[in-house]
């Protein structure tokens, strides 16, 4: 038996080695590609471990540091079950993101896939995802906000600081506008129950985004999937409904009236070239899902983050109330902000950016390599998975002075410097990145100029899945006018 097994051995060894020194050659085998350095980690599993412990932490950055220190800028790991290129590099961040659709196109883990759904903004590409960019921006740019979307995130930022008083929990009373908010530019739904327990339901999508995507592995994900497929039925009786009407010829001014409207790409939705019939309700309800994502979670994790960061920064808070007094003081106690108002809010803009830069919402985007890419001496393979670490250019001392430190008045002195890229960049931009500042400033000014506030409990950052307080940052709130009131008295 032992002899049998011995042969076997020496049998199974021969032959590989044969199929390895005679076996032919491609051509870019002989190139002898020079992937980036790195370290894949343990199988399958790779390196995630290390990357959800570090970003589960206040501090993540050890976990880029110290591969940027023994490997460079340019890195190779594992994560999420695929081996993956990061790039740290601001110049190699342009590059890679500038060349959308010639070397590289967009790749998610398949948690954000699935999730978002195959027709959503993320994952389209070519002349589909040009077109839907071009619409999304269309319903986002500063004469739409100007003329039609100002009045909205004015009545419903109100509408919400109305009900504060004593503690509250503030990313979570963020989540309810920034939600409220969305569903108004996209649907025309008004604040209601319904839109409330879809907002619950959809808080467990995004808590499936960076888990392992299987239902037997994550009951996270099980649970995201399922609350996903919930959203998707909501949407499309709403999307069923408003196509009726809209047959019948009755008209609304949103992005669901302008989908309706647009010539899609009929089943080719997650690729297509954008010719052929309309848009299907299954097309459409991912689409949406994907707004939803951009439109929700980001902005109201920036506006608590803001609160937070100038809570901690005395200085910036009192100069930032300062501004919005002023503002205030111009006005009736009741009229809502116009356009002039908010191109009047230099240092909140400041705050927004710096706010921005520090907290890093989006951490960065994953790309894969169309084609083999020479950058930096090495080769990124074709079908590699590529990230854009925009919060290691952010955060890098290199690219910022003192980078780690919240400092809103750096940008008193620059206004948009090459290395900050908050939205992303390219093709890809955030459409709807001028609507998410002006939002910010909106609940900016009514915060400061109603309320004053001290935190209710220690709370800190994490980053895993995405970027929040762990306690999502519980505040005591007091009106300023019944503190002026008292100090009469």
């Amino acid at each position: 038996m032992d002899y049998f097994f011995l042969s076997l051995l020496f049998t199974v060894s021969l032959s590989t080695i044969t199929f390895l020194l005679f076996r032919p050659t491609s051509t870019a085998s002989r190139r002898k590609l020079r992937p980036p350095p790195g370290n894949v980690g343990l199988p399958f599993i790779g390196e995630t471990l290390q990357l959800i412990s570090a970003y589960k932490t206040e501090n993540p950055e050890p976990f880029i540091d110290s591969r940027v220190a023994r490997y460079g800028t340019l890195f190779t790991t594992h994560v999420f079950g695929e081996r993956t290129v990061f790039s740290t590099d601001p110049d190699t961040n342009r590059f890679i993101l500038q060349n959308e659709g010639r070397l590289f196109e967009s790749s998610y883990p398949g948690s954000i896939s699935n999730l978002v759904g195959r027709h959503s903004l993320l994952l389209m590409r070519g002349c589909l995802h040009r077109k839907m960019h071009s619409l999304t921006m269309s319903f986002a740019n500063s004469t739409i906000i100007k003329d039609h979307l100002l009045v909205d995130i004015d009545r419903l930022v109100r509408l919400n600081l109305d009900s504060w008083t004593g503690r509250i929990l503030l990313m979570e009373e963020a989540k309810k506008i920034t939600f409220e908010l969305t569903m108004k530019q996209l649907l025309s739904i008004d604040p209601c129950e319904w839109t409330e327990k879809l907002r619950k339901i959809y808080m467990r999508v995004i808590e499936g985004f960076f888990c392992i995507p299987s239902p037997i592995f994550s009951i996270t994900y099980r649970r995201a999937i399922k609350a996903r497929k919930r959203v998707a039925e909501a949407l499309s009786l709403v999307v069923r409904e408003r196509r009726k009407e809209s047959e019948k010829g009755l008209k609304k001014n949103d992005m669901l009236a302008a989908l309706f409207d647009s010539n899609g790409g009929g089943s080719g939705g997650g690729g297509g070239d954008g010719g052929g019939g309309g848009f299907t309700d299954d097309e459409i309800v991912d689409f949406l899902v994907s707004l939803l994502v951009a439109g929700y979670d980001t902005t109201s994790t920036t506006m608590t983050l803001a609160v937070k960061f100038i809570t901690d920064t005395p200085l910036a808070l009192a100069q930032l109330t300062d501004e919005h007094d002023e503002i205030r003081a111009r006005k009736a106690a009741s009229a809502p902000l116009e356009w002039e108002d908010y191109k009047s809010m230099p240092f909140t803009q400041c705050v927004i950016n710096e706010t921005l830069r520090v907290s890093n919402i989006i951490s960065g985007v994953f790309r894969r390599a169309m084609k083999d890419v020479d950058i930096k001496g090495y080769t990124i393979p074709r079908g590699s998975k590529v990230f854009t670490s925009l919060r290691a250019v952010h955060l890098g001392q290199d690219n910022f002075k003192d980078a780690r430190v919240f400092d809103p008045w750096r940008w008193e002195k620059t206004s948009d410097p090459t290395n900050f890229m908050p939205f992303g960049g390219g093709p890809r931009r955030c459409p709807g990145y001028e609507l998410a500042r002006v939002s910010l400033s909106v609940f900016l000014h009514h915060l400061v100029t109603r309320f004053s506030w001290k935190p209710a409990e220690e709370d800190k950052l994490v980053f895993f899945p995405t970027t929040r307080t762990q306690k999502r940052y519980p505040i005591i709130v007091q009106n300023r006018s019944s503190i002026a009131k008292q100090c009469i008295e």
